[in-house]
């Protein structure tokens, strides 16, 4: 069976707020997670697909082009915010996709207020402001496994070996 069409998975926060609202009114159990997702690979797919197990309601906010550039640097992100939203929300685990242009979901933990808060294993708890603000709630915080040798950096910097050898790769702040 088809699912909804990607860009109507992508919503305004505003509009996110109230639906989330009505979701745990039902007694559905909201599951956030958030990131750059630049190139997707699966990677990102294995990911978001036991995030989506973890709950009813799968929620990704994906950063917006200048916070993707604050925290990969200059040269982030490839693809453009509303692209890399739809990419996202186009993925079978996916029911609702939001743009945030924070450096970290923290303020959107505390707006939409999910039963579980997610983030790959490249974190640790207690360097996320968002884990924080989550446990505050009550919300459970998940670190879930990353699948080795896959990463929007990695990729990057493969493109860049077999077909940019005399390029220098990006100096990303993180290799994820």
């Amino acid at each position: 069976m088809r699912g909804t069409p990607a860009r109507q998975k992508i919503v305004a926060l505003a509009d996110l707020a109230e639906r989330l609202r009505a979701a745990r009114a039902a007694g559905r159990r909201i599951v956030l997670t958030n990131g750059c997702f630049d190139l997707l690979h699966v990677g990102h797919v294995r990911y978001l697909e036991q995030a989506a197990a973890l709950g009813d309601l799968l929620v990704v906010a994906v950063n917006s082009d200048a916070s993707v550039r604050a925290l990969k640097g200059p040269g982030r992100p490839l693809v453009a915010e509303q692209e890399r939203a739809e990419v996202v929300a186009a993925l079978a685990a996916v029911d609702l996709v939001v743009l945030f242009s924070d450096r970290t979901a923290e303020r959107l933990v505390e707006l939409l207020r999910p039963a579980v808060y997610v983030k790959g294993g490249d974190y640790q708890i207690e360097q996320l402001p968002e884990a924080a603000a989550a446990s505050a709630l009550g919300a459970e915080v998940r670190l879930l496994p990353l699948q080795p040798g896959h990463s929007s950096s990695e990729l990057i910097r493969a493109v860049l070996s077999r077909y940019a050898p005399s390029a220098s790769p990006p100096a990303d702040a993180a290799a994820r």
